[in-house]
């Protein structure tokens, strides 16, 4: 299995990296750089087809006050990564794209642009031109951080009708109806669920039964658990729970994953430098507390769960590695698998099999 990792290129890094990954031991081969781009923070993989999209978390692209989506074919035999072409992403800072159902649209969100786009997948696998972009509009409580909105992630459900973006500037996730005929978004109704002010809703994970729904809030350290109702799209809020054991000074969260089995939820703190470990009660959908396991490095971004569920890959941006963590099938902890590999500027964690 193909393990690639999105990287910030501001330092030594110079692109997108790949490496090999055992899913008996949880080893990992060197990582090798497969595509030169800049700073590919996300990356999302089509479903079907051997396709790679990244953002380029840029503020400036071709003069315009905006960063890019870069579209590669990706080769079956290798796992290496060729470009097919560009497209403005119509917002400053894009930070994460998923491809809908369909294999026929990107979706993105840009944080300083504050807005959330769709860019159509020709039959090439190359991008058009956006055939949507919706400018989200507001502000918080935290004057410094939420001072305009922040588009920060963008999900589909299962169906693939309705899209969820987590607003960090808003407090709010954002829900969407997705026409992938037209490949265009309109507000739900109602168009968003609310947080508490100041959590600064950054990523949002639906549970595989699709009654819960949970998201990181990155500026107080917390989860949020929502219950969900799937006939009419609407989250309801009932839970806010920290990640963290102990105050720890300038801590923010990054990334939230639903185990496979719906059993556990992780999320990952950056200064505190865990995975935080929730276990989900599987009627209610609430989360308790289980710990906080160190990812042996620092600053950590997005992580991947592999396809079995029994590894966590961790991408540790400051100390530019990424470390292979086992998951207790029992009770979902962490432990330190031995494994670990250095990639630069570290960020994103996707899997694909050949």
């Amino acid at each position: 299995m193909d393990v690639y990792f999105g990287t910030y290129t501001q330092g030594d890094s110079q692109g997108i990296y790949k490496s090999t990954f055992d899913s008996e031991t949880g080893a990992l081969t060197a990582a090798g750089l497969v595509a030169e781009t800049q700073d590919p923070s996300f990356l999302a993989l089509h479903p079907t087809r051997p396709l790679l999209y990244a953002v380029n978390e840029t503020s400036d692209y071709q003069g315009q006050p905006s960063g890019a989506v870069t579209a590669f074919t990706i080769n079956d035999d290798t796992g290496t990564l060729s470009q097919l072409n560009q497209q403005a992403s119509h917002g400053a800072s894009p930070c994460h794209l998923v491809v809908d159902h369909t294999g026929r649209y990107v979706l993105l969100a840009n944080y300083h642009g504050g807005n959330v786009a769709v860019l159509p997948i020709n039959e090439d696998g190359s991008l058009a031109e956006a055939s949507c972009v919706i400018q989200h509009q507001g502000s918080s409580v935290n004057d410094s951080r939420q001072e305009a909105p922040h588009a920060h992630s963008i999900n589909l459900d299962s169906t693939g009708e309705y899209a969820f973006a987590a607003d960090l500037g808003l407090d709010k996730v954002l829900v969407y109806r997705f026409d992938a005929e037209t490949g265009t978004l309109a507000p739900h109704e109602p168009p968003s669920t609310s947080v508490p002010p100041g959590s600064g809703p950054r990523h949002f994970a639906m549970h595989p039964s699709e009654k819960f729904a949970y998201s990181n809030h990155e500026i107080t350290s917390e989860v949020r658990a929502f219950r969900y109702h799937p006939p009419t799209a609407v989250l309801y809020g009932f839970q806010t729970i920290s990640t963290i054991p102990e105050e720890v000074p300038g801590n923010s969260t990054a990334e939230i994953q639903v185990h496979p089995s719906g059993r556990f939820v992780y999320c990952s703190n950056r200064g505190h430098d865990s995975i935080a470990v929730f276990s989900v009660n599987e009627e209610t959908g609430e989360l308790t507390f289980v710990e906080a396991e160190s990812t042996h490095g620092q600053t950590p971004r997005n992580f991947g769960i592999d396809p079995s569920g029994r590894f966590l890959i961790a991408a540790n941006q400051s100390t530019d590695n990424v470390v292979v963590l086992k998951i207790d099938q029992e009770t979902g902890g962490l432990s330190t698998s031995g494994h670990s590999i250095r990639v630069p500027s570290a960020v994103c964690v996707k899997f694909r099999s050949r």
